[in-house]
């Protein structure tokens, strides 16, 4: 098992370095078990101590990674998650269903730069931290309290706590207009977890840099 594992690992140091690729290795610390999923990347089941790696092509946009919770899936990878779920496949092609926690990053753009978050604006439901580790970049970000347990109870979902737009579908919480600003519910969510976006126009304080290249930890329930 363990020569199956390093030669995994092998042939994506490989494919990382022929592709000028990021290597983004997605842990489950969770005492329970998660299913990450990745757009672009897919799916994997991790049980606690898993890890996953996942090269990412360099230039890279609108990419997330994000913890699904309580699913079943066939042999097909069909299936369903009680939060994460995307379109019922192990094997994401789409964006998940609120609510659930998401690391966002986008690669080598501006100046070169890689540009990552972790947001909320989908909602709450593993905790996870978002981390660079290599390329000397050290600002990493986390959102770890206990936001399931002090959720409010109208934003309260099986398996999380969404965000007020997924409930409430207006323009003061969705930002539609762009006229919007932070609310009693984005609060809550800043309060807890200062480094995340709370809602949609949070970019002062949620987005973090570093340079193209640099290789990322996602980690659940770190």
């Amino acid at each position: 098992m363990a020569i199956s594992t390093l030669s995994t690992f092998i042939l994506l140091a490989i494919l990382f370095h022929s592709t000028n690729a990021a290597m983004f290795t997605v842990r489950n610390n969770c005492p329970y078990t998660v299913w990450a999923a990745a757009v672009p990347g897919g799916g994997r089941q991790l049980r606690p101590g898993q890890t996953w790696y996942l090269p990412v092509q360099a230039g890279t946009q609108g990419a997330r990674i994000w913890p699904r919770t309580n699913c079943r899936f066939d042999g097909s990878g069909r299936g369903r998650c009680q939060t994460g779920d995307c379109n019922g496949l192990l094997e994401c092609k789409n964006y998940g269903t609120p609510p659930n926690t998401l690391a966002e990053y986008a690669l080598n753009q501006y100046n070169n730069l890689d540009f990552f978050d972790i947001s909320l604006v989908d909602g709450f439901n593993v905790p996870l931290s978002f981390k660079p580790n290599s390329g000397g970049c050290t600002r990493g970000i986390s959102c770890t309290a206990d936001i399931n347990g002090q959720c409010p109870s109208q934003l309260r979902a099986p398996g999380g706590c969404n965000n007020p737009c997924t409930v409430f579908k207006t323009d003061q919480y969705c930002c539609n207009s762009g006229n919007c600003g932070p609310t009693d519910y984005s609060r809550f969510f800043k309060t807890r977890c200062y480094d995340a976006y709370s809602y949609p126009k949070d970019d002062q304080t949620s987005t973090f840099t570093c340079p193209g290249g640099t290789n990322y930890n996602v980690v659940f329930c770190p």
